[in-house]
């Protein structure tokens, strides 16, 4: 359960009413998610992070469904279940097969794994990989 109350649309003060509407026309829906509607009780903050969001999420060098894929890794590493769910289905919106998925997952799985790993033992990087200082 959230700890602050959503703010829906006949309530939202003018300049949340403004995010909400450019969400709507951005994504073409006219539906805004949970995750809007809880950050509205702070407008500055829903402002800053819907225009971070446009904006990395545009279009650009990485396809649609990669930028999804990426977004659900770290929501999978970070345990984000509110992002797993809705990039997951972001994702198979984009064409993402149930196939695809599973192999993200077994991705995801083992960078988690080996990041462990090389964090414990410390590994130095090899110099071949270090890019110019």
């Amino acid at each position: 359960m959230a700890l602050v109350k959503p703010v829906e649309y006949e309530d939202a003060p003018p300049a949340v009413r403004a995010v909400y509407d450019d969400i709507r026309a951005t994504r073409n829906t006219d539906y805004v998610n949970n995750f809007w509607k809880i950050l509205a009780n702070d407008p500055a903050t829903l402002a800053r992070t819907w225009q971070e969001t446009k904006s990395a999420m545009a279009a650009g060098a990485l396809d649609a469904m990669t930028k999804e894929l990426i977004y659900l890794a770290v929501s999978v590493t970070n345990n984000c279940e509110y992002c797993i769910h809705t990039h997951h289905a972001a994702a198979k919106a984009k064409g993402m097969t149930p196939s695809m998925f599973a192999e993200a997952m077994a991705v995801i799985a083992l960078a988690n794994a080996n990041n462990r790993l090389a964090n414990g033992y410390r590994i130095d990087v090899d110099d071949r990989y270090r890019g110019p200082a």
